[in-house]
């Protein structure tokens, strides 16, 4: 459904009729004429200086940018949606394709400690995230953290990796899909696909089956968020019944004779298994964009998000020490590892057991998805970084029907033409990124206020962030690079860090007390959460680094060229039609440098 048209409102925000116009997608004042778009072109070092300082505040998030949408989401999520939801999101292929991988040839059934150390960065993010969704309850999830505390730019490029993390993700999960339903019907994949000899074989392989189900979850997404829950925890209570079937069938066959050895790569298999495990615990984060949905976000965001994130990694953990019981770690099969070990002791029939809860976990998790990336794109484009025809809301279902239709379509196409095998090479270095940046946001939002605090405790957060980022990175390139016995640098870092943290407790007072709920143990849990995602990014391949800088200069390019302009002429658009209201003009005007001394 198209948005366009414009219609004034006393409150100075255009409202849009159905269409599909140019002013739709580029109504700013650059892009009115060529002259005024070279003009744009001429002033983009003074317009990117003020974006770059530009900080959004808490209370225009919450009315102003979300009412650029002119329809309101519905509010009709409990804690118990955001449980299931979150269990759907995160429980999907990765832990019947990758534990398998790991166990065999990098961790052994040290797996399990793989799993925990992934499992505690995830809880730590959890935490992060779960402050910022209930004190800033919008679809924008992390875009919208990060452009209240960090600034718009930072939040742009975050936003667009974990974009692209959705899209890349979602197709390789509706590949997978087509791979788990021939093995129910006793084909191989390829029988349900479409052999084109003319492409490369690694893009020639055409699978209509994707793109079936991505138009399927697309029409449940676009309908209701509530039908979409209602459908999501029916499900993940089948998919949580076949993994007790997993765990209490396996540990039948156990034999405790396989768990020796127990870690044969060493302590360095079990933190490179780590950071491909993380891959695994990914999805909690569209939890976060559906708070604006959210009858009571207070009460249900953190019992929902820590609740789905403490079940999900109990559950894996089970999983990781049944699988390894099961079959000594050398035989077991890296790309159906639970449907093999159950054969290896006589129960042929459990494979289909498996399948079915691999094909029910991973539509889940492309529900979810659809559902968190749909909201990303709508916040997004409510602040004109992308077109504002996609922020648009439809006034029956409450749904943001323009976004869900546009990123399944681009998660469809990959998923029809690309191989499983090249986009399951695309990991988690977005994510961990982006958990990254929310940390180091947390520990701006609690110790940095504008007006409240004075020049020297800002200078003192600056140095203790820069020391917890440094020694964080330097660890985690020390990893990468050193042999495995080589532990000299890690004495001169972790208490860098250490150091540095508790410098930051004691020294910089803290500006801003959570009105709600709050993350416990600041600055240690947030400052824990960027070692441990900066340490993990240390074990991740060079392929994936290449992606992350190619694609992050892609999201430059557009920046540059259109999100930039389109961004700053709304923020002049508003700022002047505010004047009165400082507060609004320091959201979306020019910041001056003394509001940040």
């Amino acid at each position: 459904m198209g948005v366009g048209g414009e219609a004034g409102g006393e409150d100075g925000i255009r409202r849009r009729g159905c269409s599909c116009t140019k002013d739709d997608f580029l109504p700013e004042e650059s892009f009115k004429s060529m002259s005024n778009y070279v003009k744009a072109l001429s002033e983009t070092p003074h317009r990117f200086m003020d974006r770059l300082l530009t900080r959004s505040l808490d209370s225009a998030e919450l009315h102003e940018i979300k009412a650029r949408s002119n329809h309101e989401m519905k509010r009709n999520l409990t804690w118990w949606d955001l449980i299931w939801f979150g269990i759907g999101a995160v429980i999907g292929a990765g832990i019947f394709v990758l534990t398998g991988l790991q166990a065999k040839e990098v961790s052994g059934p040290a797996v399990l400690l793989s799993y925990v150390i992934s499992g505690i960065s995830a809880m730590l993010a959890v935490f992060c995230y779960t402050e910022f969704a209930v004190e800033i309850p919008v679809a924008g999830g992390s875009f919208a953290y990060l452009r209240v505390e960090l600034g718009n730019f930072v939040a742009f490029i975050a936003a667009g990796n974990i974009l692209l993390e959705y899209v890349i993700g979602g197709a390789a999960v509706a590949r997978a899909w087509t791979s788990y339903f021939a093995t129910l019907c006793n084909h191989h994949a390829n029988d349900f696909r479409i052999n084109v000899s003319s492409l490369p074989d690694d893009y020639g392989h055409l699978d209509p089956i994707a793109i079936v189900v991505i138009t399927v979850i697309c029409i449940v997404t676009i309908i209701s968020t509530k039908g979409s829950s209602r459908f999501n925890y029916i499900a993940s209570i089948i998919h949580i019944a076949v993994i007790l079937f997993i765990i209490i069938a396996g540990f039948t066959k156990a034999d405790t004779k396989n768990y020796t050895p127990f870690a044969p790569f060493g302590i360095r298999g079990i933190f490179k298994s780590s950071a491909v495990l993380f891959f695994a615990y990914l999805g909690f984060d569209a939890v976060a964009t559906m708070a604006e949905e959210t009858k009571n976000p207070a009460r249900d965001i953190p019992i929902g998000l820590v609740g789905s994130m403490t079940i999900t990694t109990a559950a894996y953990c089970l999983l990781a020490i049944t699988l390894c019981l099961i079959q000594p770690y050398p035989q077991i099969d890296k790309d159906a590892p639970f449907s093999v070990a159950f054969q290896s002791v006589g129960m042929n029939w459990a494979k289909y057991i498996v399948a079915a809860g691999a094909l029910k976990g991973m539509t889940t998790v492309l529900l979810v998805s659809a559902v968190g990336q749909a909201r990303y794109l709508t916040h997004i484009a409510r602040t004109h970084m992308m077109p504002p025809w996609l922020a648009q809301i439809h006034p029956k279902t409450g749904t943001p029907i323009n976004a869900t239709i546009v990123m399944l379509a681009a998660t469809a196409i990959i998923a029809f033409f690309t191989e499983l095998s090249i986009l399951s090479n695309l990991l988690s270095i977005s994510t961990l990124f982006i958990y990254t940046l929310v940390a180091a946001a947390l520990l701006v939002r609690r110790y940095y206020v504008s007006g409240v605090t004075t020049p020297a405790d800002r200078n003192k957060l600056i140095i203790c962030t820069a020391f917890i980022l440094g020694s964080s990175g330097i660890t985690a390139a020390y990893w990468a690079l050193s042999s495995e016995n080589d532990w000299i640098a890690y004495a001169i870092t972790v208490p860098i860090w250490f150091l540095a943290t508790l410098a930051l407790q004691v020294l910089v007072p803290q500006a801003r007390t959570p009105k709600l709920w709050g993350v416990p143990l600041v600055p240690w849990f947030p400052s824990a959460s960027i070692a441990i995602n900066v340490f993990l990014l240390g074990s991740i391949d060079r392929a994936s680094f290449v992606r992350f800088a190619v694609w992050t200069a892609i999201l430059l390019i557009y920046y540059f060229l259109v999100g930039l302009h389109a961004s700053y002429d709304t923020a002049k658009q508003y700022g002047e039609n505010q004047a009165a209201e400082e507060y609004k003009k320091a959201e979306e005007g020019a910041v001056s440098a003394t509001n940040y001394g």
